[in-house]
């Protein structure tokens, strides 16, 4: 099973990319001379797999780039969350290079400001 599909319930969007382009995001005129078509940019942590916004977009993004990778398997005893730009990993891996390989993968996904390991065991 994909880390999408067992940690967000989806498969695979068609285009879903780890870093995409961000998607303009309409923004509610404040005033009547604002033109209706300003936007505003979504934050790098909010990206979803297609650009578009996403309150869990880092965090689906590198269950996406921990699919593409094919040295990580989906360690089923092992989740991906987020908390701003950073990447929370909880859970067990087998062992610490697939701990260490992750946590490179984690740190190339645009967003990522840290990766938080203290929930993960080894073993």
């Amino acid at each position: 099973m994909s880390w999408l599909k067992r940690l967000f319930g989806m498969e695979k969007p068609e285009n879903a990319q780890v870093n995409p382009t961000p998607q303009p995001v309409a923004q509610a005129p404040t005033s009547v001379q604002q033109a209706p078509t300003a936007t505003q940019s979504i934050p790098p942590e909010r990206l979803g797999l297609n650009g578009e916004y996403d309150q869990s977009g880092l965090a689906k993004r590198v269950a996406l780039a921990f699919d593409q990778d094919s040295q990580i398997g989906d360690v089923n005893t092992l989740w991906v969350a987020q908390t701003g730009g950073t990447v929370v990993l909880k859970g067990k891996v087998p062992t610490q290079d697939i701990l260490n390989k992750m946590i490179s993968v984690a740190r190339t996904v645009n967003g990522t400001s840290t990766v938080d390991t203290t929930q993960v065991t080894v073993g």
